[in-house]
């Protein structure tokens, strides 16, 4: 009997450690690509020139042995299959956190937890609407803020969308949701494939937040440049 009790937590526990690697994995993929996003959108700075090219550079990069727009689909089947694996493994973690919840132990855990982990699970749902909403908007080019996006550039989407105050407040309550997201992820990343946290946690926790910093800065530039004329 307690051989057995002892092979089941141990298999808990490494069914945990395996999930939160994936989590972590997962979460790094879609940090380098909100970074290359960034990026991009920073190109607004530039001219309509620089960003038009850079917008259409996506979707002939690689040709002739990609086909047209072949690197955006690679990059939204990888991204698609990260998400499922992130989502699957909160879903489950949180799970197992649920059904443990009546320890000492776990109730001790979470009052010692941070804001930004209290609230990573309302902060995903709200980014996981916001995806929805940005691909609606400027991929398919369903939502149309602002203006007839089929009949203008994406720089002209961007000076049009955001030209729009009520635009600008949502992304903004979205940015902030995917900085705090940002910086709770990678210090859990970091601290999950980084060995002892305790060691390091102050490095950790100062790469997290400069991260989130970046992204908060840098997302949020070309929006209020727009708004407030300085990009037209």
């Amino acid at each position: 009997m307690v051989s057995t009790t002892v092979t089941t937590k141990r298999k808990a526990r490494d069914t945990s450690v395996a999930l939160k690697i994936g989590m972590a994995v997962s979460g790094i993929l879609f940090v380098l690509f909100i970074l290359m996003h960034m990026y991009g959108n920073l190109k607004m700075f530039a001219g309509a020139q620089a960003y038009n090219d850079y917008a259409e550079h996506l979707r002939t990069f690689g040709e002739p042995i990609l086909p047209y727009e072949g690197l955006l689909w690679i990059l939204r089947i990888v991204l698609l299959a990260a998400l499922i694996l992130h989502a699957y493994a909160a879903f489950s973690l949180w799970h197992k956190a649920s059904s443990a919840r009546g320890s000492k132990y776990v109730a001790r855990r979470t009052l010692a937890q941070t804001y930004a982990s209290r609230t990573m699970r309302w902060g995903g749902v709200i980014l996981l609407l916001f995806i929805i909403f940005h691909i609606l908007q400027f991929t398919t080019l369903t939502i149309q803020l602002g203006g007839n996006y089929l009949q203008m550039t994406p720089y002209d989407r961007m000076v049009v969308a955001f030209g729009e105050w009520y635009v600008w407040v949502i992304y903004l309550i979205a940015i902030l949701a995917l900085t705090m997201h940002v910086r709770h992820g990678v210090w859990s990343a970091m601290a999950t494939l980084g060995g002892n946290k305790k060691r390091r946690q102050d490095t950790i926790n100062l790469v997290a937040i400069f991260v989130a910093a970046i992204v908060l800065v840098g997302f949020m530039l070309p929006p209020t440049a727009i708004l407030f004329g300085w990009i037209s």
